[in-house]
């Protein structure tokens, strides 16, 4: 029998993180039968209907593409089942499967989940590790149940993260990392040759998806904790915080060491040829680049050489 053949695969993903896991699965032979992905969404400021990464990479192959509302809704879920997949693979889809989808396929459903588990279940594992300051992430591939992210893992590869590394730089690692594993695991799976290995509930922690509080810098953290948030949060949502009234985007710091300068936590207390230095509760941060109210991302070089000339040591960010 030739399992990738043989073996008919349902997979579900949503952004861009689950194409890569989608496209391992192609290229190595796999039988996928069809796609779940979530609805066409508007974007952007003309709220341009836009399909998910993962129905473009469907389409691009030609499969068949299933997106309800809600996977648990009876309609949406018969149509599912009537794939009678062999396995379901799922990779950042954004909705917990019902218990009747995840009992149907003889092998299961595994999800490839972009964190060590236990720590960091939920939908935001990248930016929550990076915020946290965490040195190391990786992917888990486990099997699914009827709760989050907690079900029995099959496979784990680690992967360090850097110093500069952000949300973009680290998802694409992830991404990589991830869909080699799912292909080395799959052949173990369906021989029946891996051992699942429960996780430790009492040391699962959560990354929920970010909201727009955790977007607002609190510049009475430390400056490695803003450090991190600023590129824990880059290039999506993005930080913030705001400067005489007006909001400014945070996209890129550095962390500096000014002796001699200090300021209440959000004072700029010097300004470089390249940045703006920024007191925090503890150190400073060098400010790269931003994007003041209604401009566009820009460099703090080339803001203090137009609008922001007149910007004055002393200015306090994060005023409300």
């Amino acid at each position: 029998m030739n399992e990738k053949k043989d073996v008919r695969i349902l997979f579900m993903g949503t952004p861009d993180f689950a194409v890569a896991s989608l496209e391992a699965l192609l290229s190595a032979g796999y039988r996928v039968i069809g796609v779940v992905t979530q609805p066409d969404r508007p974007v952007g400021r003309k709220q341009v209907m836009t399909p998910p990464p993962v129905k473009e990479a469907a389409l691009r192959h030609g499969l068949s593409v299933y997106q309800p509302e809600k996977i648990k809704e009876e309609g949406a879920l018969a149509e599912v089942l009537a794939t009678e997949p062999d396995l379901i693979v799922t990779a950042a889809y954004g909705q917990i499967l019902p218990k009747r989808l995840l009992d149907a396929p003889r092998h299961g459903c595994i999800n490839v989940h972009a964190s060590l588990l236990p720590k960091y279940r939920g939908g935001a594992p990248i930016h929550k590790c990076i915020v946290e300051g965490e040195k190391e992430s990786g992917v888990t591939i486990m099997y699914m149940v009827e709760a989050l992210d907690a079900g029995d893992m099959l496979s784990r590869v680690v992967v360090p993260i850097e110093e500069d590394d952000n949300v973009g730089t680290l998802h694409d690692k992830l991404a990589e990392a991830g869909s080699k594993l799912l292909v080395e695991t799959l052949p173990q799976l369906l021989n029946g040759e891996l051992v699942a290995e429960p996780q430790d509930h009492a040391q699962a922690t959560f990354a929920p998806n970010i909201k727009r509080t955790d977007e607002r810098i609190d510049w009475s953290k430390t400056a490695e904790q803003i450090y991190n948030q600023i590129r824990g949060l880059n290039p999506w949502p993005v930080a913030f915080t705001t400067c005489e009234g007006k909001t400014w985007k945070i996209w890129q710091a550095e962390k500096t060491a000014v002796t001699g300068v200090t300021g209440e936590p959000g004072t700029v207390i010097d300004k470089t040829q390249d940045g703006l230095i920024v007191a925090c509760g503890a150190g400073s941060v060098k400010l790269t680049v931003i994007q003041p109210e209604g401009k566009k991302k820009m460099s703090v070089l080339d803001f203090l050489r137009g609008a922001g000339a007149s910007l004055a040591i002393g200015t306090k960010l994060g005023d409300w």
